[in-house]
């Protein structure tokens, strides 16, 4: 997908079971946060990272939402053990992956960021390999280099 595509609603069901529905919440920019498995080292790290820094990207009218493929119990035993605090979607169908072009030749998530705006087009995305993460630290600066922030 493009910078400047407009992205279509989706629902899916966060790790407490609850609807998500993305229109509804882009009354702040939403940024997407897909990333290959629950309770790997570096998506852990990845995940504890960001919500360690809500706040931090709050302030840029920024709300994160992880995305990954693997079942609601996974995510909620994952965030409660992490003590994640914002949603995390699963997506057994890979359809909203899929869409955001964020699935692998595996079949498994990659691990990728898209930053929807409140006009709900992409504002910016950025691909990582699996063994790395975009920190809070460096995301902020990606932003601020594109002029988002």
């Amino acid at each position: 997908m493009k910078i400047g595509t407009h992205v279509e609603n989706f629902q899916l069901k966060d790790q407490f079971n609850n609807k998500f529905d993305l229109y509804e919440n882009l009354d702040h920019d939403v940024l997407l946060v897909f990333y290959p498995k629950d309770n790997s080292p570096v998506c852990t790290k990845q995940l504890v990272d960001y919500s360690l820094n809500q706040k931090e990207l709050g302030k840029f009218g920024i709300r994160i939402v992880g995305v990954n493929i693997e079942p609601v119990d996974s995510h909620s035993s994952f965030c409660e053990n992490n003590k994640i605090d914002f949603p995390v979607l699963s997506d057994p169908e890979k359809n909203v992956s899929k869409y955001f072009e964020a699935i692998n030749l595996l079949g498994n998530n990659k691990r990728k960021l898209v930053l929807v705006g409140k006009d709900k087009t992409i504002k910016f995305e950025r691909l990582t390999l699996p063994m790395f993460f975009v920190d809070t630290r460096q995301l902020l600066d990606d932003l601020r280099k594109t002029q988002l922030i």
